[in-house]
Parts: structure tokens; C-alpha cells; sequence
């Protein structure tokens, strides 16, 4: 029977998860009542976008940047917003206060919308939203990460440009799914060239001969904690390079690591068996996380919860 293969609750897959509040277009429900219509385009066609964001210690670090960067990608796909910056803040910042977090990761997802089913947008009217937070400690400090080459090719910039935020992931999923199956933590995905675009969720630096580099966004997502760590590094009096990059820059760097709002800045120990550098964090990048701790913590770009 097919009904066995939906007998698991999402309660018993979620956990505690599926009871925290979820603001669904207008309204907030417990997390295994929200719903949203399987006639969604963003559900049917992977048709939307989206923004990660992070709190700490009761603080949201960049709000107004990961909002604007979300409207960013809705005007590159043509998608009209019915909301402003300020009513999405707030409604992220709701959220956060109604699930009583103070540590936490928040989605900010916006769909296509309700529409008749074929590619074409034109029968959806209006955007659906869902903001949703779970907990998330602060993982600065963890075991270096050990890293493979994907065989599956970066999209961007052929098809889906790399500013676009899309609820379409397959292509990092399957790049995912390629370094589990190797025993490792993640990939690494190359451009249409053969240069090194990001991970499957994350941008990538390498420090060589002293200065800081790094791929240009051709291919890669303007991360906002990719940013942030450039300035951190200019104001340290690191050099930084933002170039075309290979394989080969980041097998011979003295250290790599990686940088996104969850993944916050992370150290690769290994590319494709090769260690990189003795293999644990390096002096740059232990400086550049020391830095990045206190600012998203005490920093101008921190928005109060209360």
C-alpha cells in the first residue's frame, strides 16, 4: 500500500522542529500545520527564491543586506514583490521572537505563487511567502572539512545567473550527494570553464604567499559573509584577489576556507586526498574568524531581536 510511505509523522521526522511557529502569506502557524498549494509554481517548478540569515545572541547580523540581496533576485527573475524591506524585516524578526530564539537560522522563502500548471508564469498573481527559524548554534571552531571535485558543472552563468538565490539547488544537491558518497564533507563545483566557482553552498578563499584570493562571482553567489570577510581581511592589511581560479591554486595554497552565513568561515584540510597546508587552520584564517565572531555578535550591521 502507498499509504505506508506516508505513515511517519512529520513530528516524528522533524522533532521538536515541526512545532515552531512558521509565518505563512499573512499568517503564522505551527510548523506541521503550515501549508502552501501543491498548485505552487515553487513547488511545481522549483520557481522562487530565497535568503539564509543568521542570529546571534538575540542580534540579526546583516538583516537589511540578506533582504536586499532577496529583492536583488527577485527583480533578476522578474518576480513583482507585494512586500517592502521593512515588512519583511519585521516579519523576520517576529518569527525569531514568537519561537523564542536567540541563536538561530532564518529562511526567508518567496514562490512564484498559486498558478495553472506549465513553465509559463503569467496565471500567478502573487508571490507566496514563507519566513521560518530553527535553532542553530554557532559553528566557528569546528573540525577541518575534507573536500572533492563535483563532476557536476556549476550552472551559472549559461543558464540561472549566480546573483539569483533560487529555490532550484539540484545541481549543489547532486554535487552533495557525489562527496557523501566519498566519505567526505563537501564539494567543490566548477565553472563552465573549469574554474573553481564555490561549494554546494558555500564560496571558497585561498591564502597564497601572504594575500587572501579569491574566484570572481561569474559563477558564484555575492555572498554577504564573502563580503564581509574581504573587508575584515582589507582591514587587517591583507591583500585581496578576486580572479579566475583552478584546482591547482587551491592543491598548492598555504590555507582554504570557506565562507557562507551557515557555514560562517570554515577550513578545508583536504582537496581530492591532497592535505592543504598541515591540514588545520591556518594564522589568516584564524584571524578572519576571531573578527568575524565579534562582529556578528556586537557589530554595527546587528539587528536587536527585542
Amino acid at each position: 500500500m502507498l499509504d505506508a510511505h506516508f505513515a511517519m509523522t512529520e513530528r516524528e521526522l522533524l522533532g521538536d522542529l515541526s512545532q515552531l511557529e512558521v509565518f505563512v502569506n499573512g499568517s503564522f502557524f505551527r510548523g506541521d500545520e503550515a501549508k502552501i498549494s501543491v498548485w505552487d509554481h515553487g513547488l511545481l517548478y522549483g520557481d522562487g527564491i530565497f535568503e539564509g540569515i543568521r542570529a546571534y545572541q538575540g542580534g540579526v547580523f546583516k538583516l537589511d543586506e540578506h533582504l536586499e540581496r532577496l529583492f536583488e533576485s527577485a527583480q533578476a527573475i522578474n518576480m513583482k514583490f507585494p512586500y517592502s524591506i521593512n515588512e519583511l524585516g519585521h516579519v523576520v524578526l517576529e518569527t525569531l521572537k514568537r519561537n523564542q530564539l536567540k541563536d538561530a537560522h532564518v529562511r526567508v522563502l518567496v514562490t512564484r505563487g498559486i498558478g495553472k500548471p506549465g513553465v509559463s508564469p503569467a496565471s500567478c498573481t502573487r508571490p507566496g511567502l514563507v519566513v521560518m527559524a530553527y535553532p542553530f548554534p554557532p559553528l566557528l571552531g569546528e573540525k577541518p572539512a575534507r573536500l572533492i571535485t563535483s563532476s557536476v558543472q556549476r550552472k551559472a552563468p549559461r543558464s540561472v545567473d549566480a546573483r539569483v538565490k533560487s529555490l532550484n539547488y539540484l545541481d549543489n544537491v547532486l554535487a552533495k550527494l557525489q562527496a557523501i558518497c566519498a566519505g567526505m564533507d563537501d564539494a567543490i563545483m566548477l565553472d563552465s570553464n573549469g574554474c573553481i566557482a564555490e561549494t554546494t553552498g558555500a564560496n571558497v578563499f585561498a591564502v597564497i604567499r601572504g594575500s587572501l584570493h579569491t574566484p570572481n562571482l561569474t559563477a558564484a553567489l555575492p555572498g554577504i559573509t564573502r563580503y564581509t570577510v574581504i573587508q575584515l581581511a582589507k582591514e587587517q592589511g591583507i591583500q585581496v584577489e578576486e580572479r579566475q581560479m583552478t584546482l591547482g591554486d587551491l592543491y598548492v595554497a598555504d590555507e582554504v576556507f570557506l565562507t557562507g552565513t551557515a557555514t560562517e568561515i570554515a577550513v578545508a584540510g583536504e582537496i581530492d586526498g591532497r592535505k592543504i597546508g598541515d591540514g588545520k587552520t591556518g594564522p589568516v584564517a584564524s584571524a578572519l574568524m576571531k573578527s568575524y565572531q565579534e562582529l556578528v555578535i556586537s557589530g554595527p550591521h546587528v539587528t536587536r531581536i527585542e
